[in-house]
């Protein structure tokens, strides 16, 4: 591989948004960490976990919005079952939408809206809410460099 071909390579992978090791974002909740794949623009949102046939348990996508406002989100393409957790500015959950199953409507697919305004929306392998025992007010908390714009 010739160096320009490997330096491309390199820029691909550091623009995937999938760090690796100590440089791989974190949040933690309910005394569990997890790494996380951050969508924080208009694109990476839609595309979410769309067309993946698993995530990693210690993994999950966190998802960051400009603004508190009441949100919703649906499993289309979307192969795995998930649990949403949507949690306020102040990074406290404040609404969950356990055990979502895959869809394969297309834009048929049902919404899964927050109860209350969020700004902040965890999405990790469903049963994980349950297994952590998570209520409303538990806070999540953004591991170094993990900063909301």
């Amino acid at each position: 591989m010739t160096a320009f071909r490997l330096l491309l390579a390199c820029c691909g992978l550091a623009l995937s948004g999938c760090a690796t090791g100590a440089d791989a974002p974190w949040v933690e909740v309910g005394g569990q960490r997890y790494s996380v794949e951050v969508a924080d623009d208009d694109a990476e949102r839609a595309r979410g976990l769309m067309f993946r046939d698993e995530m990693a348990k210690d993994h999950g996508m966190l998802f960051i919005h400009e603004r508190q406002e009441p949100l919703a989100y649906w499993m289309k393409n979307t192969k795995i079952p998930l649990d949403i957790l949507y949690f306020d500015s102040a990074r406290r959950l404040v609404s969950q939408q356990r055990d979502v199953p895959p869809c394969s409507l297309g834009d048929g697919c049902p919404p899964y809206p927050s109860d209350a305004p969020a700004r902040y929306v965890l999405e990790l392998n469903a049963g994980e809410a349950a297994r952590l025992k998570l209520e409303d007010g538990t806070e999540l908390t953004f591991g170094p460099g993990l900063a909301s714009p």
